[in-house]
Order: structure tokens, then sequence, then C-alpha cells
């Protein structure tokens, strides 16, 4: 058994299988059979193999990992708890079915005041679909893990209140997901620093119950809001703040037109913003060291209001900036156009770009003047990936002829220069002549082009992927290295 100190003394032991020969299994150091043990990845199974021999009756309560699997009754989690004896448990992992508030309580505390490692926590319930709304809310106390480094709930919309006292001292990681949260103590409070001084991420994605959210942490690295519903307003400040994601949070609300944020994170080096934006009421700061920006995506074509306002919440974040090293961007095209507006047109003018990721959801249909008229928008681009997606699940290849998509093909005659381009990658290629007339043109456009890259989808044959890069070939200019690899 364990000493009080932690160490496990190396016992052997000397029973007898009945006809006089040695166990040598049992007669193993104790920390060997521990390591044993640990294999299984299961406490309960681990317990049950005190029926080999006496000698293997306590040595499960030594183990520094703990897991409890659905349908393990919550008594029998508190017994464990309770029986545990390892100087240091390092990782509690329990899954729960159909969890009630009570059976949480049960045995939570006990976790709190043994684990100095990790705790995941996840309750697999049936969707609710009442959002919270109809019915009442009956909540768990989450107490304060004062030694613990990482906690990963996953709810299943659990009710959950959060303790007003405590200092979270060691924790490191915080992922909050599908959680209804309930109590006089707000998350802000309780992530902030006084109660968490060494909190670097923080994860919250489907919480309910958090209209007003604000941090105050010396500590914090990377935040991810996503899908928070009912978020009516948002203040982080973090001077640490490193990457920082809002995404599909506010749009949900009834304030969806106007958010309510003020960030002030001036270490900032990654925004990912897929949310309503107004810079009326949202506070971004400077973001001088700002290096990776991601958006909304764009429609190309709409035919409902719905569509300019996603685009219009685009267009006034990238207004925000005038200089973006790094922007991942994103043309939508929908599956049926012939009756929708042509929205590009409302990008008159973007930030000076020095690299852009840019993502085209074809759904089979021509997007040479969509790409174009980007591209005329951001001259000083140097590096450009272009990512392709025919969406194959709708059977489309190539558009078929006449279709309104290829009606506008000013990219065909016009002229633009790319001084500043050198280098094109171009990913999930489909080897269709759209696509083959409109990297001629590019190769034309960018004067000053050094290597391009090309990575074939599945779809396409390793015989077709040849032939298409020797076409390639054939019209690109000799200092340009040319790359093709089949398959992405």
């Amino acid at each position: 058994m364990a000493r009080r100190d932690g160490e496990i003394p190396a016992k052997k032991s000397m029973l007898s299988d009945g006809g006089g020969s040695e166990d040598r299994l049992s007669a193993l150091p104790d920390d060997i059979l521990i390591q044993i043990l640990l294999k299984l990845v299961d406490t309960a199974v681990a317990a049950r193999t005190s029926i080999l021999s006496t000698r293997w009756r306590r040595l499960w309560t030594l183990l520094p990992e703990l897991w409890f699997y659905p349908g393990t009754d919550p008594l029998a989690i508190r017994a464990a708890l309770e029986s545990h004896e390892a100087a240091a448990l390092r990782d509690l992992d329990i899954t729960l079915l159909d969890a009630t508030p009570e059976s949480v309580a049960g045995w939570l505390p006990i976790a709190a005041r043994r684990l100095p490692g990790h705790l995941k926590l996840v309750n697999i319930s049936e969707p609710d679909e009442s959002d919270g709304q109809a019915r009442e809310i009956v909540a768990f106390l989450l107490p304060c893990f004062q030694n613990a480094t990482s906690i990963h709930l996953e709810l299943g919309y659990l009710g959950m209140a959060l303790h007003p006292l405590g200092v979270f001292a060691r924790l490191t990681d915080l992922n909050l997901i599908s959680v209804q949260l309930h109590g006089p103590c707000m998350l802000g409070e309780a992530v902030s620093s006084p109660r968490c001084p060494s909190l670097q991420k923080l994860v919250v994605h489907g919480a309910r119950g958090l209209g007003n959210f604000t941090v105050q942490s010396e500590s914090l690295k990377r935040l991810t809001l996503r899908n928070v519903h009912g978020l009516e307003q948002l203040t982080v400040i973090a001077p640490a703040l490193l990457s920082l994601s809002v995404i599909c949070s506010f749009h949900s609300t009834t304030t969806m037109n106007q958010p309510v944020a003020t960030i002030s994170s001036p270490q900032l080096l990654s925004l990912i913003w897929l949310d309503a934006y107004d810079r009326r009421s949202t506070q971004l700061g400077e973001m001088e060291n700002l290096q990776r920006l991601s958006t909304y995506p764009f429609f190309v074509y709409g035919h409902n209001d719905s569509h300019k306002v996603v685009n219009s919440y685009t267009m006034k974040l990238l207004s925000h900036f005038k200089l973006i090293q790094n922007l991942s961007f994103k043309l939508v095209y929908p599956l049926e156009i012939t009756d929708h507006e042509y929205l590009m047109k409302d990008i008159t003018r973007l930030p000076k770009i020095v690299e852009m990721n840019l993502h085209i959801e074809t759904k089979g249909h021509s997007f040479g003047t969509s790409f174009f008229h980007l591209l005329t928008m951001c001259t000083g681009v140097r590096r450009l990936t272009l990512t392709l997606d025919c969406n194959a699940s709708y059977l489309v290849t190539e558009c078929p002829a006449g279709c309104v998509c290829d009606q506008m093909s000013n990219w065909k005659t016009e002229e633009l220069t790319l001084n500043c381009l050198k280098e094109v990658k171009v990913n999930k290629l489909g080897a269709t002549n759209h696509e083959a007339s409109l990297l001629k043109r590019l190769l034309e456009w960018a004067t000053v082009l050094q290597t391009m890259t090309v990575t074939f989808d599945r779809s396409v044959a390793g015989s077709k992927a040849k032939e298409f890069c020797q076409m390639l070939q054939s019209f690109s200019r000799p200092e340009i290295g040319m790359k093709g690899r089949h398959f992405a």
C-alpha cells in the first residue's frame, strides 16, 4: 500500500494457487501492478480485480487516474472517491447518462478536495428543445477546485451554479460545453483573475444563461465563445490575450443588429469573429499586433435581406482594419442562383492584405467573376491560398451552360496586375475547364509569381491530374516553380 509520503513500496507475494506454485503476477511490485490496472481504463473493472487474490484487494485505490462510464451508480462514484488513497489524483474522467443535479452534487465536493489534476465530466442526455425557458431550473453547485489544473464540463444543459467563494489557484484550462448557468454568481466573476489567477484557456460552447459576460484576466491567452445563447453584452479586458474567437453568439439574440462588446486585448494575434458586428457598439480597440483575422462567410448571391445583413457584418468588420497580415475569407454560392441578386458589388474596398486564405464553396458554379472582383480589391497580396469546395453531395461537377454565374465574364478579358503575388496554393482542385481557364489568367496577372502548388480533390483520377498539370506547365512561365499533388 502507499505510504503517507506518496511512494509505493515494492511488495512481493508468495501466494499459492493450491498446487504450491508461485503467484508470479501478484509478486510484481505495486507500481508495475498499478500500471497494469491503468491499462484497463475503467475503475469498476480495476476494482473487480480484487477477486484475483487478497494481494489485489486495495490496489485500485492507489490508481492516479479514475474512469467511470455510463451506468455507474452515483453512490458508487462517491464511495470510490472516499476510498481512494493515492497521494495525487491526476485524472478524473466521468461519463453519466441523464444525470440529475442531486446525483452530481453527491460526489463532486469530494472530487474537488481530492483532485490536483484534470477533471472531465460528460453528461449524455436527450436533446432539450425548450431552450431552458419553459421549465424550472434545478442546478448543482460547482465547488471550488483549488488544485485542479484543467476542467472540462460537457453537461447536456444540466443546470449548474457557480460557487461565489474560493480560488481556482492552479486552473489553466476551462471548457464549458452545453451548460445551463444558474445562480447569482456570474461566470465572468468566477473566471477573472482574483479567482482564477492562472487561467490561460477558456472555451464556452453552447452555454445558456450568459446574457452578460465580463472577464478581466491578467493571465488569459485564449478565449472562445461559440453558440452562447442569448449573449447581449461582452466585455473582455485581457492584456495577455493572444487568440479570441466569437462565433454565432450575438446573432441569435434580439440585439443581433447592435451587439454590445468591448475588447481590450492589445497583444491579440488572432481574431475569429463569425458573428454580428456593428462598429457603433462593438469596440475592438487598436489591435496593432493582430496577425490573423477570420470573418463570417460572404454570400456571392442572395435572395433575401438576411444574406445582405450577414455580408454587411463582414464588410463593417474589415473596415475596422487598415492592414491584415493574414485574412481567412470565405465566398459561398447557393445551389440555385437564377433569381438571386449578385452581391459581390457590395465589396468596394478591402484593407491591405499580405496573405489571404480564400475558401470558395462553389456548389458547382463558375466562380471566376467573384474571384476576379476580390483580387481587384487586394492587388498587393503576396501569398494566396485558394481552397475549392464544390460540395459533392449535390452531385454537381460543372455549372450547366447558360447559368447566370457565367454571364459576367469580365475576368476572361479584363487585365489585372498582381505585382506582389509570389506564392499561390490551390487546394481541392477539380480539374475542370473553368478552373483551367481561371488559373491560366491568374498566371498572367501574377507578374512576379515564383511558385504555384496545386492539390487535387480525391474525386480526380490520377491520369486526369497529371494531364491537368502538364497543361498548366504549357502556359506557365519558365521561372515559376510548378508543383502538383494528387488528393487533398
